[in-house]
Formats: C-alpha cells, structure tokens, sequence
C-alpha cells in the first residue's frame, strides 16, 4: 500500500469514528439522555445546536494553524479533548453539565472533523488534494451507517452512559493513534505565489461570498433533512415504514455519488460537480413535489446523491478556485456561515413542516436554486489557481 493510500484509510477511519461519536449520536441518544435527566429531547438537541456554534466560531482559527504546522498534532488532540467530552456526557446530571459536555464537543468537532481533515490533506499534498480528500469521504460516508446502530445496540445492551464512554475509548484507542503516528508532519506549508499573501481572509470577497452562501444553503437542507427527512415523507404520504426505508437509502446513495465522483468526475472542475449535486437535488425536490409519495425512493436516492456530492465539493472548491496556500483558513472561514444554518436548520425547517406541511419542501428548492445561481456566477478555473 502507498503511504499516499494509508494516509487517506488512516484518516478516513478516525473521521468515521469521529462522524460517528459526535455528530450522530444525538439522534439515537437524545432521547435516553433527556429521560435520564429529567429534560426533554429539546435541551439536547439545543446542547448540540451551541457545539455547532462552537465549532463554527473556531473552524478559521484551527484553520490557520493547520496551514501553519499540518493537522496531524490538531487532530491527535482531536480525539482527546472528543474523549473528555464524551466522559463528561456521561456523568452529566442536569442542564449545565449536559451543555458544558457539548462545548467540549464543540471544539473537538472544530479540532477533528471534515474541515480540519481537508485542510490536513492539503498541507500535505497541495494543488493535488482532491482524490485524496474524495478517499476520506468514501469511509465517513459509512459514519452514520455505523454510528446510529451501534449506538442503538450500546445503549439497549448497557445504557446511554456507557455508550458515551465506549465512544471516548474508541477515540483513545482506535482514532488517535491513527491521527497521531499514521499521518506524516507536513515539510513545509504549501507556498503563496507572488501577492498572495494579501489575500488571507475574506478576499477576494466576491468569490468569498459566493461560496459561502452556497455552502450555507446547502448545510441549512441537510441540517434540516438529517432531522426531518421521514417525517417529510410521510407528511407527503408515505407510512411511517416507507418512510424509514426510503430515508436508509441516503447513506449508500452518498457512497456511490462519491464513488462515481472519484472514477468519473475526478477529471473535470469541482464547480461542475457541485452544479451536478444541486441540480441532483433540484430534481428530487420535483419529483416529491409531483408524485408525493411513490416518489419518496427517488428523493431519498437523489438527495443522498447530492449530498455526497456537497460535501465533496466542501472541500475540493476552495482548493481549486483560491489554491493550497491558507486553505484552512479559507474554508475555516467559508465553512462558519455553514455551520450557523446547520445549527438552527432542524428548528427552523421542523416550524416551516408544522405550518406548510410537505410544501416546506419548496424552501429547500429555492435555497438550491439561489445556490446554483451562485456557483453560476463561478468561473470555472484550472485547479489550483489563485483567487484574483
């Protein structure tokens, strides 16, 4: 195997472990958590709401950093301050515990997962970063797949409690061992071509702007989807089973669109495959819009589809349109209103669906379709160049 190849099995493995112990374990927790505390499930979804802040407050400064001294340090730390958090979690007995456990989350989340992990591959292999950040999304996509019923069987078998520290263990054992000795420190950051440095921050603005308004769009409806996606299904008219089945569909979709990502479009500019992604969405939207729902397969496999695609092009759009040099930072930056629409996406899109029923669907529909005017207004550019 190549050190290129265990690089990215390395990273993809400890990403899946950290998909899996943060950001999904709400959804299989949630409830035995509340119950225990005497709380209902809104304060620990309003717990993980607040690490999401967290994370997006944080994401530009651990951003620089990487671009500084290389992730493999950051994401080693990772893990452990995951690890106390997740302990923390479980000997939580009431409200401030329960929310300081999240901020722990919080940064750990900001430390260790998706934009930290592609700014590490791109300190490490510059302009030559995509199929390497494509590989790591490949094992993550299996995140949830993996998380959400082991999570289930832990807490059936042992509780809640334990489950949070099988977590934490997995993370000393298993994930910081494999960010800490299996990735290589970076030489030396990737290097600025003439006035670029100027360039750091929020310029060229447009640019910017664009992206990050295309990334808030898209992370708002998978924020929102990830909550509400089987109640929109059977509020469209499908059985609470049908509902269920067709929604399992959004993992593998994810897979294969990756899959053919890194086989078939790994040639052509990310911009294309980010236009594909929304046009993947747009076209399930219209399909649940017209047939209700004998459609709901066909959204779930075309949502799944796109979303595979979007977070690909998290990572592999900043680093073609701006370059490697300050891409933590960049997309650190562009990432932040992302994870501000993430955060408040499951409340905002649950009191849309109370009041407009199945028809919420078309918010989504028209945050897709102002995020492809954005990426229209892209130019499409040689992988690498510098932003102007």
């Amino acid at each position: 195997m190549s050190s290129r190849a265990i690089v990215v099995t390395a990273l993809g493995t400890a990403q899946t472990l950290s998909w899996a112990s943060t950001y999904y374990v709400p959804a299989i927790l949630a409830e035995p958590i509340a119950a225990s505390l005497g709380l209902s499930a809104s304060w620990v979804f309003a717990a993980f709401s607040a690490s999401l802040l967290i994370t997006a407050v944080l994401g530009p400064s651990v951003g620089r950093v990487i671009d500084r001294y290389g992730g493999r340090g950051v994401l080693a730390v990772s893990n452990l301050v995951i690890a106390a958090g997740l302990a923390l979690l479980a000997a939580s007995n009431g409200p401030i515990t329960l929310f300081a456990a999240w901020a722990i989350l919080g940064v750990g989340m900001a430390l260790g997962l998706y934009d930290a992990a592609f700014a590490t591959l791109t300190a490490l292999y510059g302009a030559e970063a995509r199929s390497a950040i494509t590989g790591i999304t490949l094992f993550a996509g299996f995140a949830s797949t993996v998380g959400w019923p082991l999570s289930a069987l832990l807490n059936e078998v042992f509780g809640w409690r334990e489950t949070c520290l099988v977590w934490a263990a997995l993370n000393l054992v298993i994930a910081l061992p494999l960010n800490r000795f299996l990735l290589p420190a970076i030489v030396a950051p990737p290097a600025a071509t003439p006035g670029e440095k100027t360039r750091i921050g929020w310029t060229p603005r447009r640019e910017m702007v664009l992206l990050a308004f295309f990334f808030a769009a898209g992370w708002f409806v998978a924020g929102a989807m990830a909550a509400h996606l089987p109640s929109l299904l059977e509020r469209a008219g499908a059985s609470p089973l049908e509902a269920i089945a067709a929604a399992a569909l959004v993992g593998p979709a994810q897979v294969a669109a990756r899959l053919a990502e890194f086989a078939l479009l790994r040639k052509v500019h990310p911009l294309v495959s980010a236009r594909i992604a929304l046009v993947l969405h747009l076209l399930g939207i219209s399909a649940l819009a017209l047939f209700g729902s004998s459609a709901a397969v066909a959204f779930a496999l075309l949502f799944g589809a796109g979303n595979g695609l979007l977070t690909i092009s998290r990572g592999t759009l900043p680093l073609a349109i701006f370059g490697p040099y300050g891409y933590g930072e960049r997309t650190g930056l562009l990432g932040a209103p992302a994870r501000l629409t993430q955060a408040f996406a499951p409340f905002v899109f649950g009191f849309l669906l109370e009041i407009l029923g199945v028809a919420a669907i078309g918010v989504a529909a028209a945050l897709f379709v102002a995020g492809l005017i954005a990426l229209l207004a892209l130019r499409t550019r040689p992988a690498g160049a510098p932003g102007s």
